[in-house]
């Protein structure tokens, strides 16, 4: 790959990455307001907010960290799965994706304090824990980033490698 298009796409990956936690923030934000307020209307408003937010801006921002980390991973020295702490943060962007569309439920809650009814305490912690995990998930695959551990993932020989020898 050309430099300046690979620098390109570093500046898209890293643009994504970061304001992809940065929406995962807010997300949190919005969830621990909407858990320790005492009017039902605020939070039925901050969780109405959240699916605007997610689909706005989390998705294609996952979508796109997603298929630039993989496309500077397969056109890189470092590798998909060649190196530990590049692989360590496919499955890190993974598991956001995943707890954001298996745990992660704004429209339920939105639902659930519709009306002026206020939402299960459990129900409301559990809802600001899922983007608060990703955040931390997030900040973790940016620390590795940034320091880049050196430890390859082990090779198994192909079959062509072993007869070689």
């Amino acid at each position: 790959m050309r430099p300046r298009v690979r620098k390109t796409i570093v500046v898209i990956h890293v643009i994504s990455s970061v304001a992809l936690l940065g929406e995962v923030w807010a997300l949190t934000v919005l969830n621990t307001a909407a858990a320790l307020t005492e009017d039902a209307g605020l939070a039925h408003a901050a969780y109405g907010l959240m699916p605007a937010l997610v689909f706005a801006g989390g998705i294609p921002l996952s979508l796109v960290a997603l298929a630039t980390g993989v496309l500077l991973g397969l056109t890189s020295r470092w590798g998909v799965f060649r190196h530990l702490w590049v692989a360590a943060k496919l499955v890190l962007l993974v598991a956001v994706v995943c707890l954001g569309m298996f745990l992660f439920d704004p429209e339920g809650m939105a639902a659930a304090t519709a009306g002026g009814q206020a939402a299960d305490d459990a129900r409301q912690w559990s809802q600001a824990a899922v983007p608060a995990t990703q955040a931390l998930l997030l900040v973790t695959a940016t620390a590795l980033s940034i320091f880049k551990p050196r430890h390859k993932l082990r090779r198994t020989l192909t079959p062509a490698v072993t007869a070689a020898q």
